[in-house]
């Protein structure tokens, strides 16, 4: 006989995990399916192992230049990969175990396997196919496994997973996806990096710090496309000064493997091919939804591109099945994964207030360095909207506290509706803009006005003064520009 639960869901990644914890303060008898690792790819491959590996090169640039501090070390600062994967491993796997304890916490069962839709309220749970990348911590007494399962409401967060061009598919030794790429053996000395999206980009960044001759080829005109140009314009002037090379308007046609390396041929907007020798390529091309093998066609839940399709309540249109996060389409990005899951079940729960998810507030952020943050219309698309706009900015080497730290080299850009002084958007290149975006974002969400903003004290010496200047600055009223 099948377990019945109020709330099933499928996936444990932040999306997942966080939506099963909501589930289970609401008083819903709540399991959570899972294949592989607690956490999902942003907590066990993607998110957070990243940025620890993006911390040891962000220490290794500032070792290599201590004497611009004042500070003198002896001998040339080197890395030991080895040990800066094993850390980055190690917050991964303590993560990872805080979300069982999380799940034990919130009395949330964690069916271990595979998923698939049978009928609307009911899954069956086959043994997994996937042998986890990275040793698990030990299962509770009572973990369930295979069978049939039953609930009113099913949520699919199963997430997506790297894109592949015919022709140049990752093979795990030459051509890289983001997993090979955080755990290499020892480091290469040359990469080309297909692609300047986040993922693409902060690799380009963590490899360039490292020492490794990296080439970014992108297609678009600007890294970072879906940035406000002006800031992708910033950030790529700041890489090619630390050493990357980076080529626009351009794809790579064919790669050719060698014994220990690959040579892309990159091809730019002029018809001319370029042949490129590098020891590894990253494809960072973009991620796909995890929709195959669930049973959604079976049950009739339509589909659109790759991801499942919902209205901004994660309903589906099949009743009782809902999908939130990366399976469901961009952006593409865990916090608003959980978002979606707690609006999800909230509205399920059926209180009161609940909003749909708004993605003109949802903040983007980039761990490149120099950082890259935004929340909100570019000028170009709040123009392209038929808006009258005024546009502010700030440069980093007009702050104190940027000239201390010795990041003086950034901008913080807002863009204001003119007539009505609503904030549209909020653009940012530079040291630590990664933290700062929340407050743009807070203020999009309370409505806040250009002028409340300026009424807003700001501590001194902080990065966040420069967030007032730029307000100020779009109404011609900056005071240290």
């Amino acid at each position: 006989m099948a377990e019945n639960y109020d709330v099933i869901i499928i996936g444990s990644g932040p999306g997942g995990y966080v939506t099963a914890i909501r589930s289970a303060q609401l008083g819903f008898k709540t399991a959570i399916v899972e294949r592989e690792h607690l956490g999902g790819i942003c907590l066990n491959w993607g998110c957070i192992p990243t940025k620890a590996l993006l911390r040891s090169a962000e220490i290794m640039d500032y070792a290599s230049h201590a004497k611009n501090y004042g500070l003198k070390l002896e001998g040339k600062v080197t890395a030991d990969v080895t040990e800066v994967v094993k850390r980055s491993r190690g917050v991964s796997l303590r993560l990872n175990g805080g979300v069982g304890f999380l799940m034990k916490k919130n009395k949330i069962d964690v069916i271990w396997g595979e998923a698939k839709l049978t009928k609307p309220g009911e899954i069956a749970v086959s043994k997994s196919s996937k042998t986890p990348m990275q040793p698990q911590p030990p299962q509770p007494k009572g973990t369930k496994g295979e069978g049939t399962y039953t609930a009113k409401h099913i949520i699919v967060a199963t997430g997506a997973r790297p894109r592949a061009l015919p022709g140049i598919e990752p093979d795990g030794k030459l051509i890289w996806t983001y997993f090979e790429a955080m755990v290499p053996q020892e480091m290469p000395k040359s990469i080309v990096v297909m692609g300047s999206g986040a993922i693409g980009i902060e690799f380009a960044s963590f490899y360039n710090s490292m020492g490794v001759d990296v080439t970014v080829v992108e297609l678009m005109s600007n890294i970072m496309p879906v940035e406000d140009p002006e800031i992708s314009a910033i950030a790529r002037k700041a890489m090619e000064k630390h050493g990357m090379k980076i080529i626009t308007e351009a794809k790579v046609t064919k790669v050719e493997k060698g014994a220990n390396d690959v040579t892309a041929h990159v091809e730019t907007k002029d018809g001319k091919v370029t042949p490129i020798k590098a020891d590894r390529l990253i494809s960072a091309v973009g991620v796909q939804g995890n929709i195959e093998n669930l049973g959604l066609e079976a049950v009739g839940v339509k589909t659109d591109r790759g991801c499942v399709v919902i209205d901004g309540y994660g309903k589906t249109n099949v009743p009782g099945i809902y999908a939130i996060g990366d399976v469901a389409g961009p952006p593409m990005l865990a916090h608003k994964a959980e978002h979606e899951g707690v609006v999800c079940i909230e509205k399920i729960a059926g209180l009161p207030g609940v909003h749909a998810t708004d993605k003109n507030k949802i903040p983007g952020c980039t761990y490149c360095h120099p950082q890259v943050a935004s929340v909100g219309l570019t000028e170009a698309k709040a123009k392209a909207e038929g808006r009258e706009v005024r546009v502010g900015r700030f440069q980093f080497g007009a702050n104190g506290k940027a000239i201390a730290l010795g990041e003086d080299n950034g901008l913080i850009k807002t863009v204001f509706d003119k007539k009505t002084g609503e904030l549209l958007g909020a653009h940012m290149v530079g040291a630590e803009v990664t933290e700062l975006i929340q407050g743009f974002v807070v203020a999009m969400n309370l409505e806040t006005t250009e002028e409340e903003l300026m009424h807003t004290i700001f501590p001194h010496p902080t990065l966040s003064e420069m967030m007032k200047e730029s307000v100020l600055d779009a109404y011609g009223r900056a005071l240290n520009a």
